[in-house]
């Protein structure tokens, strides 16, 4: 992380906890340190979907993401201590925290990594897209967030995009018909997408509590560890893992980058523009994910993907250019 801490607030940076939905009703243009948010967000993620099919074929799911985030939750606890971070909070505020860990950092996780058996890491990535959607639909219903028309119809764009682009996977062969480990796949992960704005609705109720963003993610980080090992021994898996350069390196880009830094980054970005268009974030990532998928995996692009990364582009843009034009 950078001297100038772009992944928390700052103190040269103070950030204002917003009422859920005044990044909505106003829309307004985002500031440089909200595009950089934007930009290390969507490289972060956009990599870690291949480093966690990397992560695949030998240990258990569920023992990947729990050492993943003994990792990760020690860097990000040792980073709030450094920082003089708040961590002594009542009981009740911990109960907020083990809803983070439960939504944010580990029935997600644990879903997409089983999601990944079936599908390409690409479309994982795009499959997690629909946050986009989810945020708008729970932010209304839980906070009465407002959305104005221009990003709903964004949003809409986007999610016709990331449709056109999973078509193929779905039906198979010169549309042989609907293939069933594809569906399970994209059934797990839209799970898990599900999971993950709940865990972003539970964030925004701490930050509108006056909750540390540094404090609650170390936490939650905590709690989604604690879940993850007590669900591994109730499934009793082993909790050895692959000593391997592929997956030992895999899991500390995935602990450091794309867990920490990243969720770091979501999570203030979050706080600053609102759920709706924090969460379009994760509708840009899929294009870095894809061009991955297409080195490395073999993607192949044919008229339906291209026509969807046409679609999700253009829905980013509506969404990102909203301030310069109420819906």
């Amino acid at each position: 992380m950078g001297h100038d801490c772009p992944s928390f607030p700052c103190q040269k940076h103070p950030m204002t906890t917003l009422a859920p939905g005044a990044a909505l009703r106003d829309d307004p243009a985002l500031s440089p340190l909200d595009m950089g948010l934007y930009g290390l967000t969507v490289l972060a993620w956009g990599f870690s979907w291949y480093a966690l099919k990397l992560q695949l074929g030998v240990v258990p799911p569920e023992v990947s993401v729990f050492w993943r985030f003994v990792l990760a939750s020690a860097i990000m606890m040792g980073w709030a201590m450094a920082r003089g971070a708040r961590l002594a909070f009542p009981l009740r505020t911990h109960l907020r925290f083990a809803g983070l860990g439960l939504f944010l950092f580990s029935t997600n996780f644990t879903l997409f990594y089983y999601g990944g058996q079936y599908v390409p890491s690409g479309l994982l990535s795009v499959v997690f897209s629909l946050a986009s959607v989810f945020n708008m639909i729970l932010g209304f219903a839980i906070f009465g967030q407002r959305i104005s028309r221009r990003v709903l119809l964004g949003a809409l764009l986007g999610f016709a995009g990331v449709a056109l682009l999973f078509r193929p996977q779905i039906m198979g062969a010169a549309d042989s018909g609907l293939d069933a480990t594809a569906l399970l796949g994209l059934g797990l992960c839209v799970a898990g997408t599900l999971s993950f704005c709940l865990g972003n609705m539970v964030s925004t109720a701490n930050q509108k509590s006056g909750i540390p963003l540094v404090s609650a993610t170390a936490w939650g980080m905590v709690y989604g560890t604690v879940l993850l090992g007590l669900f591994a021994a109730f499934r009793g898996a082993s909790f050895a893992i692959e000593w391997t350069p592929t997956y030992l390196g895999a899991m500390v880009y995935l602990a450091v980058i794309a867990s920490v830094v990243a969720f770091a980054s979501y999570l203030t970005l979050l706080a600053r523009i609102g759920s709706a268009r924090a969460g379009y974030s994760t509708v840009m990532f899929p294009v870095v994910a894809l061009m991955v998928s297409t080195v490395l995996e073999s993607f192949h692009w044919g008229p339906d993907a291209i026509a969807g990364l046409v679609c999700v582009l253009g829905g980013n843009l509506l969404v990102l250019r909203s301030g310069r034009a109420r819906g």
